[in-house]
């Protein structure tokens, strides 16, 4: 035991203290916190580039009906048409031209003309204007009082509210429990392989380079193995815990920063579609220009997600599915002795951390589907599903099922990567297959 600690210790230290390691730990939460807040935050910056827009209204019943901005201008024009516009289009100054014929209220169709392509705000705020005032046309033509017409406008906003087994209610966030799942499974899937193919890059330098004969001479290579396995492992707790504690110390660090700074003349609301998607979970900013309402709002449906567990599972799940990959990864470096002869051995190990990828698409949308529960159990894309599971909320006997399955699993792994690794670590200059490995494991002690 002795000498897989200082095995251990070797991989460890050699690793911590490279350079590569060190701009990475630090760097990925950078990245991380930029890539969630950064979208969010131009989500919420309105066009600034003057637009003035020409309008031509075959009904002569829309004047107003558009509101200006402070960039963007609606000028009507009459007695022209779309083609006499377009011939000095270049000197008129004119951004775009928008036509309504005559008949828009039956095809409900109006043709936005421009020498570029129009911006998604501008068709937005069109489309917006417009749907309201010929659908109160079609009311008022129906002889729809105008103030039922007040009292029937209706805007909807979804407060998802969870009930515990105790009764109590919290609210949740069906986009943040997205995005949560989401980065863990891909986490989940970007760890295993990066530290599993370290491992594999390991044994061969060691091997190719034939210190693993100096280094034989002193431990057994089963000893060698689980220290380079352990070893790398802890180095990517080390990574994982520097990451959520600078995330965390990121995103409180902004709110003190930022909690009482003015908005300056207003900030909009965050498009519904951002939050709906689920590639940001930042709410509507409020009215007073204050950023200490959204990150109360963010801290709120951070509140609801049961962080202990999902941490919890994220580490217990890491562990199991990096031994079990790691010993594999270990066991193809052991019996090559290059990179080309690694790739008839790299697919059946790939293959299912991909499959466990795509559905962990599934498992975010349908997480309690037959195919993600499935997948969820089985060893080889369990660490991967089950993480996009877990903030969802998943029955204690399928983790507890899933848990012994991938302890199980990785225990067997381990020892049939002892065997091939304890005889394709001294072996040199031979191709090695699948009927070999297949002799190395029938081999007896």
């Amino acid at each position: 035991m002795n000498k897989i600690n200082l095995v251990i210790q070797r991989e460890y230290t050699t690793r911590v203290k490279k350079k590569s390691f060190i701009i990475m730990t630090l760097l990925t939460p950078v990245l991380l916190a930029a890539m969630l807040i950064i979208p969010g935050y131009l989500a919420t910056k309105e066009d600034n580039q003057a637009k003035v827009i020409a309008v031509i209204d075959k009904t002569n019943i829309t004047e107003g009906a558009i509101p200006q901005t402070d960039y963007m201008k609606f000028e009507y024009v009459s007695g022209t048409e779309v083609e006499t516009i377009k011939q000095n289009f270049a000197k008129s100054g004119y951004y775009a031209i928008l036509y309504i014929p005559e008949n828009v209220l039956v095809s409900s169709k109006v043709q936005l003309y421009s020498n570029q392509q129009t911006t998604v705000g501008v068709n937005e705020h069109i489309v917006k204007a417009l749907d309201g005032f010929f659908t109160n046309i079609k009311l008022k033509n129906e002889n729809v009082p105008m103030d039922i017409m007040q009292r029937i406008a209706t805007n909807i906003n979804v407060d998802t509210i969870q009930w515990t087994s105790t009764g109590e209610e919290k609210a949740g966030s069906a986009g943040l429990v997205l995005v949560i799942g989401y980065i863990s499974g891909f986490l989940m899937y970007f760890l295993i392989f990066m530290f599993g193919a370290q491992v594999m890059r390991g044994v061969m330098e060691e091997k190719s380079n034939r210190i693993v004969e100096v280094i034989i001479s002193s431990v057994k290579p089963f000893q060698l193995m689980m220290g380079k396995v352990v070893g790398i492992a802890l180095v990517g707790l080390t990574q994982f815990v520097i990451w959520i504690a600078l995330t965390f110390g990121i995103f409180y660090g902004a709110q003190s920063v930022l909690k009482d700074k003015p908005d300056g003349n207003q900030t909009t609301s965050i498009s519904s579609n951002i939050m709906e998607k689920g590639n940001t979970q930042i709410a509507k900013a409020s009215s007073t220009g204050k950023y200490e309402e959204m990150f109360k709002e963010i801290s709120g449906k951070f509140s609801a997600v049961n962080f202990p567990l999902i941490l919890g599972c994220f580490l217990f799940f890491f562990i199991g599915g990096y031994l079990l990959y790691a010993s594999l990864f270990a066991a193809v470096g052991s019996a090559v002795d290059n990179d080309t002869d690694t790739q008839q051995f790299m697919l059946p190990i790939t293959i299912p951390i991909i499959v466990g990828l795509f559905v962990m698409m599934n498992a975010m949308q349908a997480p309690n589907s037959s195919i993600a529960v499935i997948f969820s159990l089985i060893p080889l894309t369990s660490p991967i599903v089950m993480m996009a599971r877990v903030p969802y909320g998943v029955p204690y006997w399928q983790l507890g099922l899933s848990a012994f399955l991938l302890i199980i699993s990785f225990m067997g792994t381990i020892w049939m990567a002892g065997k091939i690794y304890r005889i394709g670590i001294l072996m040199y200059g031979k191709k090695v297959n699948y009927a070999e490995l297949w002799k190395w494991l029938k081999y007896k002690n």
